[in-house]
């Protein structure tokens, strides 16, 4: 499948990670997103002419239900693998919130292609490690083979964060792991930064 159909389906269902509070914190992975997709779908419809309308409006469901569920800098650090321990103090916080950005204006402006696709949710797999989960599910279009989007989390404190996603296998964390590593060696890390703060300031 190409990346772009790839992302296209993360940022789709990205919104069903929920903005989940303290109440849901001794709740399963899975009955979270369960108790609290319906609601975030129910606003993307509703709100679809309203998006498509005035497309600005995205970012802001996308930061305020989407992104808290996210523990960016833990991403941050698996994305950039060994160059994490060798970026400045100064890098790292500029990596985390270009890196940041980048998937608030990558996929707020997919989520207004979600369409009603049908979820499917299946048997879990509980790592070995307590504090770690995976909530499988299947996103079901008419006419289409079933797309597996894998959630990892991880128990921070007292919240259930996600640290990678996988579509139909592929990892958000590896892709962008691997996409980076080789403009990091051809232009450094403070090139890598610049590039993706070149790119956030951009229009869409």
């Amino acid at each position: 499948m190409h990346l772009n159909k790839r992302l296209w389906l993360f940022s789709g269902f990205l919104a069903l990670l929920f903005q989940a509070t303290a109440a849901f914190s001794t709740v399963m992975p899975e009955q979270v997103v369960r108790q609290t997709s319906d609601q975030i779908l129910q606003e993307l419809m509703s709100r679809k002419q309203e998006l498509q309308e005035s497309p600005g409006k995205i970012y802001d469901l996308v930061e305020h239900i989407v992104l808290p569920r996210f523990d960016f800098q833990r991403m941050s650090q698996l994305v950039l693998g060994k160059y994490w321990p060798r970026a400045t103090p100064e890098q790292k916080e500029a990596f985390v919130h270009a890196f940041r950005q980048l998937l608030v204006r990558t996929y707020a402006t997919a989520l207004l292609n979600y369409s009603g696709e049908e979820i499917a949710y299946l048997p879990n797999r509980q790592e070995a490690n307590a504090n770690n989960a995976i909530v499988n599910t299947e996103v079901k279009a008419s006419g289409a083979l079933p797309i597996p989007i894998d959630y990892r989390l991880y128990m921070k404190g007292a919240e259930w964060m996600v640290y990678d996603v996988s579509i139909d296998g592929i990892s958000l964390v590896s892709n962008y792991r691997t996409s980076f590593a080789s403009q990091i060696r051809r232009y450094k890390l403070s090139g890598l930064i610049q590039k993706l703060e070149q790119r956030n300031q951009q229009r869409d």
